[in-house]
C-alpha cells in the first residue's frame, strides 16, 4: 500500500502540470536523505524553514518603517506570509507545485538584515565582500541554521531563494511566481502602511493605479493576481499583461519616490549605518566576544564573514540592546 507521500506524488502527476516541478522529479538535496513516509520533499522544506530560528526572527525585523508606533504595521514576517499566500494562489491556478512555491516564499527573506533595506545597504558598505540579502538567505539555509549544518533543502528551493530578487540563476516557474508575488505584496502592503502612517493619503497614488488596479488593497492585489494567471496560463513564463504591467510599474515608481525615499518615513535611517558599523567593528576587533557558534564560523569561513552573519541575523531590538550594552554608559551608584 503506498505511503501518504507516495500517494501525493501520484496526485501531482495530475495536479501539477508538466511545466511545474513535481516532487518526485526533484534534483534532490546536497546530502541525500531517506524520504519521509508522510511528506514530499518540498513539504519537508516548508516545515524546515517554518521551524528554523531565522524564520522566527523575521517577526522583529523591519519591513519599511523603523520601529513604528502601532501594532498593525507589517514586519518582515508578515510580508513573508503575504508573499506566500499570493504565490500559492497563482501557483494553484496555473497548476504549478504549491509546496515548492511556498517553500521558496517562506525562505526568500531569511537573510534580511535588521532595519530593512537600510540595514542591507549599511552592511553592503561595511563588509568587504559586499552584502546582498538574497545571497545571505541562501547562506542561512545552507550554512548557518542547525549549528552550521544548514537545512539541506532541495535544489529547487535553494535556487528559488537565491534568484527571488534578480531572477538569476534561472530557476523554476514556481520561483518566478514568488519573485513576482514579492513585488505584488510589498508595493500594496507598503502603500497600506504608508497611509496608516500619514506619509501619503488615500488617493495620492497615480490615476492609472486606481483605474486599472483598484482603490483598495484587496482590489489591487486581486487585479494583478488575476491578470498574471490569465496572461500566463498558456505560456512558459510568468507575465502580466501590458496594461497591468504599465500600472504596476508606475505604482512601483510612485512608491519609491513617495515612500521608500520619503524623508519623513526614512528620517531615522541615517543612524542605522553608524550603529551597525560600530557593532561590526567591535566584534571584528574582539572576536573573543562573539557567541561560541560564530567563533567556530570565524575559524572556518573568516572573521569578517562570521561577524557579518551575526550582525545580519540580529533583530531590530537586539541590535539596539547590543549597541546599548557595548557603547552606552550605564548608571552606577556609590
Amino acid at each position: 500500500m503506498p505511503s501518504p507521500r507516495e500517494r501525493r506524488e501520484l496526485d501531482e502527476l495530475t495536479l501539477v502540470c508538466e511545466k511545474g516541478v513535481r516532487a518526485s522529479q526533484s534534483a534532490g538535496r546536497a546530502v541525500p536523505e531517506e524520504e519521509c513516509s508522510l511528506r514530499t520533499c518540498f513539504q519537508r522544506d516548508v516545515d524546515r524553514i517554518t521551524h528554523c530560528k531565522a524564520f522566527r526572527r523575521l517577526k522583529h525585523k523591519t519591513q519599511v518603517f523603523l520601529q513604528p508606533e502601532g501594532d498593525h504595521y507589517r514586519t518582515r514576517l508578515t510580508h513573508t506570509r503575504e508573499v506566500a499566500r499570493i504565490a500559492r494562489t497563482i501557483s494553484r491556478a496555473l497548476r504549478l507545485n504549491e509546496d515548492l512555491t511556498e517553500a521558496i516564499a517562506l525562505g526568500h527573506d531569511l537573510g534580511h538584515t535588521p532595519f530593512g533595506h537600510a540595514g542591507e545597504r549599511a552592511l553592503n558598505e561595511i563588509y568587504p565582500g559586499g552584502f546582498r540579502h538574497y545571497e545571505q538567505s541562501l547562506r542561512v539555509v545552507d550554512r548557518l541554521e542547525k549549528e552550521g549544518r544548514g537545512l539541506n533543502l532541495c535544489e529547487e528551493t535553494r535556487t528559488g531563494i537565491l534568484n527571488h530578487t534578480t531572477g538569476q540563476p534561472r530557476g523554476s516557474l514556481e520561483a518566478d511566481v514568488v519573485r513576482l508575488s514579492d513585488r505584488i505584496a510589498y508595493i500594496n502592503h507598503d502603500l497600506d502602511d504608508a497611509e496608516r502612517a500619514g506619509i501619503i493619503l488615500p488617493g495620492d497614488e497615480p490615476a492609472i493605479v486606481r483605474e486599472r488596479l483598484g482603490t483598495r488593497n484587496s482590489q489591487r492585489i486581486n487585479s494583478v493576481v488575476t491578470d498574471v494567471i490569465e496572461t500566463s496560463a498558456e505560456l512558459d513564463v510568468i507575465l502580466m499583461s501590458p496594461d497591468i504591467s504599465e500600472a504596476v510599474q508606475e505604482f512601483t515608481e510612485f512608491m519609491y519616490s513617495h515612500v521608500y525615499r520619503n524623508p519623513v518615513a526614512k528620517g531615522e535611517e541615517s543612524k542605522v549605518g553608524n550603529i551597525l558599523r560600530s557593532i561590526w567593528e567591535y566584534y571584528v576587533n574582539r572576536p573573543e566576544a562573539l557567541p561560541d557558534d560564530y567563533r567556530g564560523l570565524a575559524d572556518e569561513d573568516g572573521l569578517e564573514r562570521a561577524v557579518t552573519d551575526y550582525v545580519s541575523g540580529m533583530t531590530d531590538k537586539y541590535v539596539m540592546d547590543v549597541y546599548s550594552e557595548l557603547f552606552i554608559p550605564k548608571s552606577w551608584a556609590v
